[in-house]
């Protein structure tokens, strides 16, 4: 899921800086002006904390893949630097300097892309050997990418002009670009792919259409119309597991989702309403009106939407399935997550379940330390919860080592990705079930 920085300002939480979902939406990650954090979003009446790291300040861009212990940050201290850490045994894996600043990192199990302004690097994540560099890409000084989450498709999406909305899909397997798409008058503002590398979802500037295209052919299968009254800056599309939704969030208070759903003509038949017959005459009529006439009367609008109680501030939204009910999440630059139950098949006004701060005031910081330290003069018990385990000093690090890629010429050290996370072929990082919790607790 898309990374994004949130700018300063009255509303925003000063502790703030980004914030992302996981690939399969089960985790969210923020950069903090301490460090950064992970939390569970599996269950909609609690938010767990799985991990704080404090390795480096004002973090900017936080991945983590999927339920594994690899998770990479970028430092506006160091924005030219990745450093891909283990954070359940507190270890760097290695650390990538790059001639520039670096605006997004993507991932899945098999790549690990790096977007720079007029260049995409594309490592193996397996080693985190480069693969290939990508120069003199269009300027894209948003870092806007997408990177599919499914290994077997692996597509990136990516600007290919600076003025239109063209978008180049590249396949990060092969190496090879695998079409253009000319999506947009304007140039684009967001891009996702859907959860089996067979759909892409775009936006332009102007923020008033979204449109579907089939991957790889890259042919036009939905369009979606936000509104028309103002323009707009989307900040995030997501599809749900399924791709039988897709929402969009943007600046304004209200978060859109639209249902893929192709209207049969069958259908039509068996219902002959005057909004049918309507709709008959406007798709006669589409034969010989101007293309951007003909455009506007194939438009859906939003099947359902969520209105926020904030305007003007940066947020990301996803949709997912928690506790076996479609969700929509919207972690938001005011330091809250989110969550509203979705109706699936009458669509509206999607209902506040629940919403938890990410972050906490600075007089309960002060409840807490008072509490740990009561904590710590009390004898401690022989088992350890999970947060507490993972928090524990790390192994020595293993002898063998991991040269990193350097654009000026050094080399980095770290430790290798230990090899059972890649038992299983093709390669697979979900490790949850290899560092479970420990904890042994007696009724």
């Amino acid at each position: 899921m898309e990374s994004q920085e949130v700018p300063d300002g009255p509303e925003v939480h000063r502790g703030f800086i980004c914030a992302s979902f996981n690939q399969d939406t089960t985790s969210l990650s923020v950069g903090t002006k301490t460090g950064y954090q992970l939390f569970s979003v599996t269950a909609a009446e609690k938010l767990d904390c799985i991990h704080e790291g404090v390795e480096c300040p004002d973090v900017y861009i936080v991945e983590r893949l999927f339920s594994s212990s690899l998770v990479v940050v970028v430092s506006l201290s160091m924005p030219r630097r990745m450093n891909v850490y283990h954070f359940k045994k507190g270890t760097e894996i290695c650390n990538y300097s790059y001639s520039n600043n670096i605006l997004s990192v993507r991932l899945n199990r098999q790549r690990l892309v790096v977007c720079l302004e007029e260049s995409i690097y594309i490592h193996n994540i397996k080693d985190m050997k480069l693969l290939k560099t990508l120069l003199n890409t269009p300027t894209n000084p948003s870092g806007l990418c997408a990177l599919s989450v499914n290994h077997s498709n692996s597509y990136l999406a990516y600007p290919g002009s600076a003025t239109i909305g063209e978008i180049t899909v590249y396949d990060a397997n092969s190496l090879s670009t695998v079409t253009l798409i000319q999506a947009h008058d304007s140039p684009l503002a967001a891009l996702t792919f859907n959860a089996s590398g067979t759909k892409l979802a775009s936006a332009s500037e102007k923020g008033t259409v979204i449109r579907v295209f089939s991957i790889p052919e890259g042919q036009r299968l939905f369009e979606f119309r936000r509104g028309m009254k103002r323009y707009v800056s989307i900040s995030s599309l997501s599809f749900s597991a399924d791709a039988q939704f897709l929402c969009a969030s943007s600046n304004t208070e209200t978060v859109h989702i639209f249902k893929l759903e192709q209207h049969s003509p069958s259908q039509e038949e068996e219902s002959p309403t005057w909004s049918a017959y309507v709709g008959k005459m406007f798709t006669a009529a589409s034969t010989y009106l101007p293309a951007q006439v003909s455009d506007m009367m194939h438009q859906d609008r939003a099947f359902a939407t969520v209105r926020l109680n904030m305007f003007g501030l940066k947020n990301i939204c996803a949709l997912a399935t928690i506790q076996k009910l479609p969700r929509l999440l919207v972690a938001s630059s005011d330091g809250y997550l989110y969550i509203y139950n979705v109706d699936p098949q009458d669509g509206g006004e999607c209902v506040l379940v629940q919403k938890h701060r990410l972050f906490e005031t600075s007089e309960e910081q002060v409840e807490q330390k008072e509490e740990e330290k009561l904590e710590d003069d009390s004898p401690q018990p022989a088992s350890q919860s999970y947060a507490a385990t993972v928090a524990l000093p790390s192994t020595p690090p293993s002898s063998t080592t991991l040269m990193g890629y350097s654009e000026d010429g050094g080399a980095q050290k770290g430790e290798v990705i230990p090899e059972h996370e890649f038992a299983e072929s093709p390669v697979c990082l979900d490790d949850e079930n290899e560092f479970p919790p420990v904890s042994n607790q007696s009724n």
